[in-house]
């Protein structure tokens, strides 16, 4: 049997400890989930097959503000969990990585061996002319 004294002393302990948890709680700032804007058109800008570059001729890579994309007929949606881009519809699942440079590369295995598609997004700037 548990003494009174035993319930007084962790309830003090407790009444010490809650002020400096809440005060943790509400001090502390707290960090929204970084969230990395994707959409855009992308073009293929090289394509890697068997690890030889060829001219790069496919679709482009639409990816949507809704959270859809659309290639080479292929549509569904998109998430973007952290580096990656994971594409998806019904049936098919795939995942591109993000790499600097507004660039999407896509590694799959096709008819031909491993395949690596870059797709690069065109960004203007406001005054300019040229896409970069």
């Amino acid at each position: 049997m548990e003494s009174p004294m035993g319930h007084v002393r962790v309830a003090k302990s407790l009444v010490r400890i809650l002020p400096v948890a809440a005060m943790l709680i509400f001090l502390v700032p707290s960090s929204p989930a970084q969230t990395v804007d994707v959409s855009g058109r992308y073009q293929c800008s090289q394509a890697k097959v068997r690890g030889k570059i060829i001219t790069c001729k496919a679709a482009p890579l639409i990816l949507k503000n809704d959270g859809h994309f659309e290639l080479r007929g292929w549509e569904g949606s998109y998430l973007v969990n952290g580096e990656w881009v994971e594409l998806s519809d019904s049936l098919v699942k795939a995942r591109a990585k993000i790499e600097p440079g507004h660039k999407i590369v896509l590694r799959y295995y096709g008819k031909h061996g491993l395949v690596e598609m870059t797709y690069e997004r065109r960004v203007a700037e406001l005054g300019k002319t040229s896409l970069s």
